[in-house]
């Protein structure tokens, strides 16, 4: 197995940098078709239509994934309006990502100035437009709470039973 680490320019698997395709989603946001975004940019229009039909069939769970990413980095953070399109939200919900990291980190990075293209890319690990990504979110809630267990029917010198709830946690015993 072969691993390569990735600088926040470039995305998994695309031969382009990511402030291109990041160029492409935002023409795309302002109402532009591949065909002309792909002209204005120099690159085929199969690739951008590409670029465009991957962001496009998951821009909802990518918008709440750079919501999430916003909120857990920035204090008082203020969740953007819905825009005309989704595309919109999506670009609102990585600049609010992108606000958020700035405000608590700073604005400069060794590269330069933080764009919304390195925040995107820096934030789904260079995969905003590989299959499966984002994740599921997953149900677990903040603060979990176990069920206690019956063990009235141990005596003092005998070991307790270990209920099925502390089971899952490395099998110690229960305390309840």
């Amino acid at each position: 197995m072969t691993h390569v680490l990735l600088p926040v320019t470039l995305l998994l698997r695309r031969a382009y940098l990511a402030e291109l395709v990041w160029a492409a989603l935002v023409a795309r946001a302002r109402g532009s078709g591949h065909r002309p975004i792909a002209q204005r940019l120099g690159i085929p229009g199969s690739t951008v239509r590409g670029w465009l039909r991957a962001a496009a069939a998951r821009a909802d769970a990518v918008r709440g994934w750079f919501l999430a990413v916003a909120v857990t980095a920035g204090v008082d953070v203020m969740v953007p309006r819905e825009a005309e399109s989704v595309w919109g939200d999506v670009l609102a919900a990585v600049d609010a990502a992108k606000t958020a990291i700035t405000e608590r980190f700073g604005s400069a990075a060794v590269l330069g100035a933080v764009t919304a293209a390195q925040v995107a890319v820096a934030a789904s690990a260079g995969r905003l437009l590989s299959p499966g990504w984002p994740p599921a979110p997953t149900q677990d809630s903040a603060t979990p709470v176990t069920p206690a267990c019956d063990n009235s029917a141990t005596t003092a010198t005998a070991p307790r039973p270990i209920c099925s709830a502390c089971a899952r946690h490395r099998d110690t015993v229960c305390s309840v």
